[in-house]
């Protein structure tokens, strides 16, 4: 395996043909925007390993997580976005995951996949999901949302 140091890597951007997108819901407080983004893109990461690049290193060799080699993008819009994203990334088989609002009230993973399953998809509140796909596919998903800002 070759990997390229800074001084040999191309200088062209890169063009990623896949799209990760976090869409959060607009009435949420600022660290539920953070903590939401945090679960929700774990999934991604677990379930789409391509999505994730090579280790890091420091100079001194201290060694670092690997991390996506892409970048992740961030949006907001209503309950009803949230909603309309979700049939749509569900009509297009893309992978995603989903936070509810149920999420904030329990403790831990087994509460927080509890809470989904008690509620059907259609009627669940959702206030996160993460979409990866098409690039083409992604930008259908999240059609009305808007980037965070």
């Amino acid at each position: 395996m070759t990997t390229e140091t800074d001084a040999t890597a191309p200088t062209e951007p890169v063009r990623f043909d896949t799209k990760i997108a976090v869409l959060l819901r607009d009435d949420l407080q600022p660290w539920q925007r953070l903590n939401v983004t945090a679960f929700l893109v774990s999934g991604i990461g677990s379930e789409v390993p391509e999505v994730i690049g090579d280790p890091y290193a420091d100079a001194d060799g201290t060694a670092y997580l690997p991390m996506f080699r892409q970048p992740v993008l961030v949006f907001e819009g209503t309950k009803e976005t949230l909603t309309a994203a979700h049939r749509r990334a569900l009509s297009r088989s893309l992978p995603q995951s989903v936070f509810t609002s149920d999420n904030f009230t329990t403790g831990n993973d087994r509460d927080n996949r509890a809470a989904v399953r008690a509620v059907p998809g259609d009627q669940l509140d959702l206030v996160g999901l993460a979409v990866h796909g098409p690039r083409n596919a992604v930008d259908k998903v999240l059609k009305g949302a808007r980037m965070h800002p």
